[in-house]
Parts: structure tokens; C-alpha cells; sequence
């Protein structure tokens, strides 16, 4: 992907950093000392960094220097702060005896997995949320104290919660947006950095797909969706098998949600019949239906059963898109009218 490593690339190294070190998680309190919880988290990153590329360290941590005091030769030493370490490795200046494509690759990689990481720190406390508001609930009903700031403990609860969630839509569309400045066909979305190919259906289906399925209930949806596109752009085998994958959950899931499942069906077509009774209101028309029910007989099929004696079916690379952004339409078509 990357044959040099330019003004652009270095930018949004620092660029990616400092949304990290300054935004996400401020290694420094308002006291300069270091925060030692944020420490334990970078030093995290570091370690399963220096795990995948296989070294044991991105940049020395341990200094030492030899200045003079008083006409006495003295040595100074000690150790940088993580943030420093992989600050220092990020900015490493390239040269033409490294490989330029590995150098971006790797340091993407630690973009990816910091924003990874946050992002599993935001699930977990959204997870979390309704265990609190009823705890906060009950606080509320035996506190005779007056609340220093206006409304319930349930509401500052959520008030706090929302501002986390955000914050850190915030900061991967501000990912993104220096991602497009640098020329990288690259977009980050529910813990992964993958390649789009077209700008506009990136606006217009891709992010607003990722947006609708990064909630604990679409999980699934978007682990399949992520191994197709994956698949995809690593010439893996049967990315659109993948894709069919994520369509079917979501119709799975919707059922589910609807109370329509009767736990008898047996393929996907029995759950396409919930959602075109009009008993249940129709959530899809019959053309709809007939759509997603050819598909899955005509390319679903195909993939996920062994061709025998037969010729293992190949799609072509235009075959393989139009399959990843049919499945990420429907899903996109089927979340938003819940």
C-alpha cells in the first residue's frame, strides 16, 4: 500500500498521537504527575504492540548521559514515560534502508489498537450503564442529602456516560478526517482500521452501516462484516460468504427483537416469512423479500456448501463489492426501521 513514507505520513503520526496522548487519555494530570492508571493502559498497548511485530521494546526506554558538574564528569539516567517510548518510535525518521510499507503498516497498527482499546472501554462502561442508573435509581429514593448539582444521580449517571460516547465519536471522526487529509485509503470503525475504496459510498453506505451496527446487539453483524471486508482486501477466501453472514444476523436479530421468532425456523427463508407477514406489519414488502431470498439461494448457497466434484465457485473482485455493499445496504435498510 505504502511505497514512501513522506511530509504526509509523518503528519498524521504526530496528528494520531496527540489525539491519543492530548484527548483520549492525558498521561499527565493537572499536577504534571503521572497518571498511573493511563500508564498501565499505555504500557498495555505497548507490550501487545511489541508482541505482533515481535521486539521487545518500540524505542529505548532506559536513558543515560554524561554531563560535568563542577568539573567532574557525572552521569545522568533514568527511564522515559511509555507515552514518550512510543512517541519517540512513532517519529522515528525513516530512511531509505526500511521498508517503507511495513514502516506506515506498523505504526497504523498502533493507532488501530489504541483506538481499540477505548472503544472496548466505552462498550464496557455502556454495558455497564444500566446496572448503575438502577443503583443510582435507589440512591435517590433513601438519600436525604441535597444534590449539589441540579437533577438525580441517574441523570449526571447518564449525563457522564453520554459525554464518553461522544467524546470518542469525536475523536475517530477526527481520526478519520486526518486519515482523508494524509491520502490514506484507510477509514477506522469499530476497532479496526480497514481500506475503502470509493469516497462516496464510503458517506453514503459504509459509515452510516458501521455507525448503525457498533451497539452491543449488532455484534455479530459487525465481527462478519469486518472478516469480509478483511477477506476482501487480503484476497481471502469467500469474503461475500461473510457478508451473507452479517445480512443474516441482522434479520435473525430483528426477529428476535420483534418477538416473531418461534424457534422452528430452519433457514434464513423462514425468517424472511416473519418479516413479510403482514400479520406483523410487513416490516418488508414481497419484492424485498424476493431480493434477499435470491440472493441467498443464488450466492449464499453456493458458498457455504462443499462443491463436491464440481469446480469451487469463484465471484469476481466487482462480484465480491457488490456483494459486501448489498448485504451492507440491506442491514443499513433493516436497522433504521426498527
Amino acid at each position: 500500500m505504502f511505497e514512501s513514507v513522506g511530509q504526509k505520513e509523518s503528519a498524521l503520526f504526530v496528528q494520531a498521537y496527540r489525539i491519543v496522548n492530548e484527548q483520549i487519555w492525558k498521561y499527565y494530570g493537572h499536577d504534571d504527575k503521572v497518571n498511573e492508571s493511563v500508564k498501565t493502559i499505555w504500557t498495555g498497548i505497548h507490550d501487545r504492540l511489541t508482541m505482533e511485530i515481535g521486539i521487545k521494546e518500540l524505542s529505548p526506554k532506559f536513558y543515560s548521559y554524561q554531563t560535568e558538574w563542577m568539573g567532574k564528569p557525572q552521569m545522568n539516567s533514568g527511564w522515559y514515560d511509555m507515552n514518550i517510548v512510543v512517541e519517540n518510535w512513532l517519529n522515528f525518521k525513516f530512511t531509505d534502508t526500511l521498508d517503507p510499507d511495513m514502516f506506515v503498516k506498523r505504526r497504523l497498527s498502533f493507532v488501530e489498537l489504541a483506538f481499540r482499546t477505548r472503544e472496548e472501554q466505552v462498550a464496557k462502561a455502556n454495558a455497564e450503564l444500566p446496572a448503575q442508573l438502577a443503583a443510582a435509581e435507589m440512591r435517590n429514593r433513601i438519600s436525604q442529602r441535597p444534590m449539589t448539582l441540579p437533577g438525580n444521580y441517574a441523570d449526571s449517571i447518564r449525563a457522564i456516560n453520554e459525554g464518553l460516547n461522544s467524546t470518542f465519536a469525536s475523536n475517530v471522526q477526527e481520526l478519520n478526517e486526518r486519515l482523508k487529509q494524509a491520502g490514506m485509503p484507510l477509514h477506522y470503525h469499530n476497532g479496526y482500521l480497514q481500506i475503502t475504496q470509493d469516497e462516496q459510498l464510503q458517506e453514503q453506505v459504509e459509515q452510516p452501516f458501521w455507525l448503525l451496527v457498533k451497539d452491543a446487539p449488532w455484534k455479530n453483524v459487525s465481527i462478519d462484516m469486518a472478516e469480509a471486508i478483511d477477506r476482501r482486501d487480503t484476497g481471502g477466501r469467500d469474503p461475500s460468504f461473510y457478508a451473507a453472514k452479517a445480512l443474516e444476523s441482522t434479520i435473525k436479530i430483528i426477529c428476535e427483537l420483534k418477538n416473531w421468532s418461534s424457534g422452528n425456523e430452519k433457514s434464513v427463508s423462514d425468517f424472511l416469512n416473519h418479516l413479510e407477514s403482514k400479520a406483523n406489519g410487513a416490516f418488508i414488502e414481497s419484492w424485498e423479500r424476493q431480493s434477499m431470498q435470491r440472493f441467498y439461494s443464488d450466492v449464499r448457497n453456493d458458498l457455504g456448501h462443499g462443491p463436491g466434484p464440481k469446480d469451487m465457485p469463484n465471484l469476481t473482485s466487482q462480484q465480491i463489492d457488490q456483494t459486501i455493499e448489498f448485504c451492507m445496504s440491506w442491514v443499513k435498510s433493516l436497522i433504521k426501521r426498527l
